[in-house]
């Protein structure tokens, strides 16, 4: 049966057969939409409200086929043409949904733990967490865990390279806690100033030896099973990161001479959006080890499963 999930605000928040069960239900869904029957009624009667605070394409438009795709009724709010404009607050918005009798709301938000306020003023709707700030983003890590399962038999062993902006990266966080959880040793890699420190919960896994962080791009590489390359997220940086880009290109960027040095046979991954040339190359996005595009594709399916979960709909396996 499918494991209970009430807010899907982070992988750290959920058992390692909590994250299973979702991934089994993807892959359920997965049959589904291959068939010829792809319009459901799980949902049918349910109200999935999407709030958005920051631009999206991706999660956006994956989570609102998710909801129509499962029969639930999805409705659009932006910041932009909403009362947040007029200076409602986080917490007002949140007790107006609450009096319209919504099932779940999908919330991407600048502000970490903007999600997590939101969750505390429900007494009865689900808050899934579409991203906030440089916290999480468990959506993303879930259709990562998926697409890599599609290409092997169990994450448990994997040596798994995370490279690039790490530190602003709400995607890495997220899977550091979803691909450790599920029995992977993980590696992150980048530039010092682009790597964090002093978290205690990363010094943590780093003492029980599942988590390595380095400075040396080779020695992340190194026979690495999966290779995810981050963006450099210019628009949360501030000056003094790093000298250049053409610098950055340099020293960290995931091209063909790398990978051909270090991990051949590595699975590429990118959770987008890529800045081609900059931190991976346009041959190795590309190219034959690619699963880049195949996260993009995994995305409705994941947030189908999350949304039927959150929404109590139990799965038999």
């Amino acid at each position: 049966m499918a494991a209970d999930i009430k807010h899907m605000l982070d992988l750290d928040l959920l058992s390692k057969p909590q994250i299973t069960s979702v991934l089994d239900s993807a892959l359920m869904y997965k049959d589904i939409l291959n068939s010829d029957m792809k319009k459901q009624d799980e949902l049918r009667g349910k109200i999935v409200v999407t709030l958005f605070y920051e631009a999206s394409t991706r999660t956006r438009m994956s989570f609102e086929e998710a909801g129509k795709i499962l029969g639930s009724d999805v409705i659009n709010v932006s910041a932009s043409g909403s009362s947040v404009e007029k200076g409602e607050s986080l917490v007002n918005t949140a007790k107006t949904i609450e009096a319209m009798n919504v099932d779940a709301v999908v919330i991407r938000h600048p502000h970490s733990g903007a999600p997590y306020i939101l969750a505390d003023q429900f007494a009865s709707a689900s808050v899934v967490n579409a991203g906030d700030g440089t916290h999480a983003h468990p959506t993303q890590a879930l259709l990562d865990l998926f697409t890599v399962l599609e290409h092997v038999d169990s994450i448990e062993g994997l040596k798994i390279a995370i490279v690039g902006d790490v530190i602003h990266s709400r995607v890495a966080r997220s899977n550091i806690h979803g691909f450790l959880k599920l029995g992977a040793h993980v590696f992150l890699a980048g530039p010092a100033t682009l790597l964090p420190k002093a978290l205690p919960w990363l010094r943590y896994y780093e003492s029980e030896g599942s988590l390595t962080m380095t400075t040396n791009v080779d020695e992340a590489l190194k026979d690495a099973d999966v290779v995810m390359t981050l963006r450099l997220q210019n628009e949360r940086q501030i000056s003094g990161y790093i000298p250049s880009e053409r610098e950055y290109i340099a020293n960290w960027q995931i091209n063909s001479n790398r990978i051909d040095k270090n991990c051949p046979d590595a699975w590429i991954m990118h959770p987008g959006p890529m800045n081609e040339g900059i931190e991976i190359s346009e041959s190795i996005a590309n190219g034959p080890k690619s699963l880049i595009q195949k996260q993009v594709e995994n995305g409705v399916l994941i947030r189908m499963a999350v949304l039927s979960h959150v929404c109590g709909v139990k799965h038999n396996k």
